[in-house]
């Protein structure tokens, strides 16, 4: 038994390592790494996996946990703030797809108890595939990256009632197809002494979430022992997932509930942190196991039945958001970028599948065919977003609504972009009473800020005719505070080009994109987090003994020395050797410039506070600000 667990846990180990990394470089995701991992050890490939029935068992846990995990996250403020995305798009996306889906089951003779409950298995996408996607290309913060966003989060959420409905489906008993759940003293009470157990087992989660974990956890976080809280964290999902297998329900359901409940709790954080590790690799394994089990004889026996499913289940998800997309009257490179990244089948469907087939609801032939059409759907989404690029900028020109806002000039000021970022600055000009110019392309961001009485204009900054629309040609000034790189570097062009009389200010994200702004011909940059980051610094040596306005020379000194070695250093940016060798001469100038001025400091303690100097160094930082200009 030790040998072959050994064994074993080599394979899928080795397999792991060897193929997820390779499987990210080539930006296909760790979850198609899994899988094709699985496969290849599997009985279709190289023959090393043992019995992967048996690994699946165990490696449910992990989704278990998933759940746990997905819980924590939605707090109830969370879900509440989301609610009109998140039931609007996610609720009709995952209706319609299951309709659709269970249409076409029907259409092919299946039972309709078989084609809805494959319809509502087939609605789920791939939540690390398409998270993954949007984030390696920097389109989470899009207006298509958060209703994708909220689709998902839908679907995570629809598992738990997909999972209590699914048994109610069942063509035979749970016991007959090997249920999990069957046997048991449960099953032999009377259905109404069954539904109080069921209900007194979902109080006993509620109830011991609230009441009893949190003195149990900060107990335990008294000892200091960290084993000792992971334990606990796991001893705690173990035991609900275990109460709700004794009282008949899903242990998903438990686990989600419990997380849910916990959401709101001190200890969340360092729950998610001592859970995540075993997540994830009890996750890696039940992908393995999958891959492992994906029955490639019967895709060889009917190779067009099963490429006709994976492009059927493709078009009908992406026509279905397609569809919601243009109702809901979305930019169409939005539609097309929810569409193609959400068409594929999701990892939740393989939990559902086999659930499925445990609970007597599809046959084992059907969900394995099921499974092997989920597995391949995958791969398609990466491929599918190479194309994106191209498509979308041909969408971009016939992209007709929203039309943009009737846009009245307030002032000399036009301020693209007004988050959390753009709000700070058109605060501060208007409570000095300087009239300002709004522009945004979020619709949900422009309502919410109409509601607090601010006169945010929609539309896209980047389009010549709307800057020009909002005075820019009289413009004295125009802030460029958007969160996206690329679109901030566009808006600068176009002003430079078009209105060389305004000046630039503009918000870079990094020291890299500060190059790239200042090079676009921005006449002022702010870095998003520098100043944040550096007043936290200059508090910090403040509550470590140094006086107050010693601290906040030095602070002055380093912005003065990192915005002189920024100009110096954009220009060599492109030669690594001589930029590193820059870099490192910088940081070691900057050591010296401290010490000097700290000797300095020592000779005339009170030079910190003499007008003469503070006068001549604002007159330094002035002039430095008109060279960078």
């Amino acid at each position: 038994m030790g040998e072959g667990f050994l064994g074993q846990a080599f394979v899928y180990l080795l397999a792991a390592v060897a193929a997820v990394p390779i499987a990210k470089r080539l930006g296909l995701g760790s979850v198609l790494g899994y899988l094709l991992a699985g496969v290849a050890i599997g009985p279709f490939g190289l023959h090393l996996a043992g019995d992967a029935g048996a690994v699946m068992h165990f490696a449910e846990f992990g989704v278990v946990m998933m759940l746990f995990l997905v819980g924590l996250e939605l707090r109830p403020a969370r879900l509440w703030a989301m609610r009109g995305p998140v039931l609007g798009a996610g609720g009709m996306q995952v209706g319609l797809t299951a309709l659709a889906v269970a249409a076409i089951g029907l259409a092919f003779g299946f039972d309709w108890r078989m084609a809805l409950a494959a319809g509502l298995i087939l609605a789920m996408s791939s939540t690390a595939i398409a998270l993954q996607i949007l984030a390696e290309r920097g389109l989470l913060k899009t207006g298509g990256g958060e209703t994708t966003f909220a689709v998902l989060l839908f679907q995570d959420v629809s598992v738990i009632p997909i999972l209590t409905v699914l048994p109610l489906l069942a063509l035979a008993p749970a016991g007959a197809a090997g249920g999990a759940h069957a046997g048991g003293w449960i099953e032999t009470l009377p259905p109404w002494a069954h539904a109080l157990a069921v209900l007194g087992a979902v109080a006993i989660v509620v109830l011991g979430g609230r009441v009893l974990t949190r003195p149990v956890f900060r107990l335990v976080a008294g000892t200091h022992l960290r084993e000792i809280f992971t334990a606990t964290a796991l001893l705690l999902v173990i035991a609900i997932a275990l109460l709700m297998e004794t009282v008949g329900l899903s242990p998903a359901l438990g686990a989600f509930l419990g997380g849910v409940v916990l959401a709101d709790s001190e200890f969340r954080h360092e729950l998610e942190g001592d859970i995540e590790p075993f997540k994830g690799l009890l996750l890696g394994l039940f992908f393995l196991s999958v891959g492992a089990g994906i029955d490639f004889a019967q895709v060889a026996g009917a190779p067009l039945t099963v490429a006709g499913l994976v492009l059927l289940l493709v078009l009908v998800k992406a026509a279905v958001l397609a569809g919601l997309g243009l109702l809901a009257r979305r930019p169409r490179t939005e539609i097309l970028l929810t569409a193609l990244v959400l068409s594929q089948g999701g990892e939740f469907a393989f939990v559902l599948l086999a659930f499925a087939t445990q609970n007597g609801v599809l046959p084992a032939a059907e969900a394995s065919l099921l499974v092997s059409v989920v597995a391949l759907s995958m791969p398609v989404t990466p491929l599918l977003m190479m194309a994106y690029g191209r498509l979308a900028d041909r969408l971009a020109g016939t992209d007709l609504p929203p039309e943009p806002d009737a846009v009245e000039p307030q002032g000399s000021v036009i301020i693209a972009g007004f988050g959390r970022f753009g709000q700070i600055v058109g605060r501060l000009l208007l409570a000095q009473g300087q009239p300002v110019t709004v522009l945004d392309h979020d619709m949900e961001t422009i309502e919410t800020l109409r509601r607090f009485g601010y006169r945010v204009f929609y539309g896209d900054a980047t389009r010549l005719d709307l800057l020009q629309a909002a005075g820019a040609a009289e413009a004295a000034l125009v802030v460029v505070a958007t969160d996206a790189p690329e679109t901030t570097l566009s808006i600068i062009h176009t002003v430079r080009r078009h209105f060389p009389q305004a000046q630039i200010l503009a918000r870079a994200t990094d020291r890299t994109h500060a190059y790239a702004v200042l090079e676009a011909g921005a006449d002022g940059m702010v870095r998003e987090t520098f100043g944040s980051a550096l007043e936290l610094g200059v508090e910090a040596l403040r509550r470590l003994g140094l006086p107050a306005y010693e601290a906040a020379r030095v602070g002055r000194l380093f912005r003065r020395h990192d915005l002189r070695a920024l100009h110096r250093l954009g220009a060599i940016r492109d030669d690594d050797g001589r930029y590193r060798l820059a870099v490192r001469e910088a940081a070691e100038q900057l050591v010296g410039v401290l010490e000097r001025d700290q000797v300095r400091g020592r000779i005339a303690l009170d030079e910190g506070w003499d007008t003469r100097s503070l006068v001549e160094e604002v007159r330094r930082d002035a002039a430095e600000r008109d060279k960078a200009g």
